[in-house]
């Protein structure tokens, strides 16, 4: 998207100018979350990757998960990764 826009070819006194427009691709899931059984009391990490970098939001169920102490939240490029510490029976 950042490559729209105006490009002009300048030759001696004479030009021709063309607009470019760029349609971004939709962002697609080319690695799935995975289902985990983990035991109470330890971590888990879910992970999955996009087919480009772009902001994610992490739930369960209809909440929003926010990072903290419980959740880390961390997004390296197209990687987006949710830390669940210290699990407990109720955070399945």
């Amino acid at each position: 998207e950042s490559d729209a826009g105006d490009y002009t070819c300048v030759c001696g006194d004479k030009q021709s100018t063309a607009s470019l427009a760029v349609h971004a691709l939709p962002v697609l899931f080319k690695e799935e979350l995975k289902n985990e059984e983990v035991l109470e009391g330890t971590s888990v990490s879910l992970r999955c990757e996009l087919t480009k970098a772009a902001p994610v939001q992490w739930k369960v169920g209809s909440k929003v998960l926010r990072a903290s102490d419980k959740y880390q939240i961390r997004q390296p490029g197209t990687t987006a990764e949710l830390i669940i510490r210290d699990l407990k029976v109720e955070d399945a």
